[in-house]
């Protein structure tokens, strides 16, 4: 038996498999709202209370935040997540806790082509690493390093990394956000949801185009970047419309840094809960144009593939697939 989960700054899902051999079967999967919780261990108890199962042999649960020996402060939630406190919950001691990204690639590793969306229409497949960006609720990163034999992850916090603006717009949006963050103003502050409303305000405060009355009323309804987004690709409001432009133009643009710090021949591997639901406009050359800005470097990235994962429970799957490969 063993417990996977994906602990997100917006949603927390939790599954527990029964394995045997190579065939897996899954028992129970509950999907929470994070934020309803002051604690993990208190949405953990909640979801095991009626769980009939036996022993748990293994838990592994990716987590939005830096794991350090077992512990977690999550970023975008007041949450402390203990490998050993976890452990005694469930009376295991085969418990791993992974950042929520590393988590990611490993099930990227797993899944079949028909979860994947090619963006770049001159990619070459070739053997290698590979680069992982997750725009969602906040902005990860990871590499997945291959060594000729084996894959191994690399976790990282790339996302919290500076911000740079490569024109005259984006160095006014700097200055617009040094504004709101003057201590630092990173890569996720662009690219999460967060930065999509930030981006918007940020176009809405220079007059680029008029507001629409009735996105501004459902920005006050339910979650501003939803409507941001549901109206940049259908095309209802100019200002969402330019906001998920400019947002995909800056994430194909950091997609390219990563890729230059690790020249990922294995491709690029867009994951997180907003490039899915983008899909339409990510496809349209916006994101690819940033991606490719490397001046003299364009040609190291040019035929490298990029691709979107549709699977929206990825992070999820590479946690029971980390959790499998080291129970043997």
């Amino acid at each position: 038996m063993i417990l996977a989960g994906d602990v997100g700054g917006t949603k927390t899902i939790l599954a527990l498999f029964k394995t045997e051999g190579d065939e897996v079967k899954c028992l129970k999967k509950e999907q929470f709202p994070s934020a309803n919780y002051q604690t993990f261990t208190t949405l953990l108890s909640e979801f095991l209370t009626d769980a009939a199962c036996p022993q748990v042999a293994a838990v592994c649960i990716g987590v939005a935040g830096v794991v350090d020996n077992g512990r977690c402060e999550t970023t975008n939630l007041p949450w402390v997540l203990s490998s050993k406190e976890i452990g005694d919950r469930v009376n295991s001691q085969n418990v791993w806790l992974l950042n929520d990204l590393e988590a990611a690639a490993w099930g990227l590793l797993d899944l079949p082509e028909r979860n994947f969306v090619e963006l770049n229409p001159d990619a070459q497949s070739q053997q290698g690493h590979t680069a992982v960006v997750a725009a969602g609720t906040g902005l990860g990163e990871a590499i997945i390093a291959w060594d000729g034999a084996a894959h191994q992850v690399i976790a990282s916090e790339g996302g919290h990394t500076d911000f740079s603006p490569t024109n005259e717009q984006e160095i006014a949006l700097l200055r617009y956000l040094m504004e709101k963050y003057p201590e630092h103003v990173s890569w996720e502050r662009l690219l999460s949801g967060e930065g999509l409303i930030n981006i918007y305000q940020f176009l809405k405060h220079i007059n680029y185009a008029q507001t629409n009355p009735e996105t501004e009323q459902q920005m006050t309804e339910r979650d501003p970047a939803a409507v941001i987004g549901e109206a940049g690709v259908v095309g209802s409001d100019a200002l969402c419309v330019e906001a998920l432009k400019l947002f995909c133009r800056l994430y194909g643009s950091e997609s390219g840094n990563l890729a230059l710090k690790c020249l990922p021949y294995g491709g690029v591997y867009l994951a997180g809960g907003i490039g899915a639901k983008i899909l339409p406009v990510l496809q349209q050359g916006e994101f690819m144009r940033g991606f490719l800005a490397k001046g003299r470097c364009r040609a190291v990235l040019q035929k490298l593939s990029v691709k979107v994962c549709t699977n929206p429970e990825v992070a999820l799957s590479g946690a029971l697939s980390y959790a499998k490969k080291r129970l043997g």
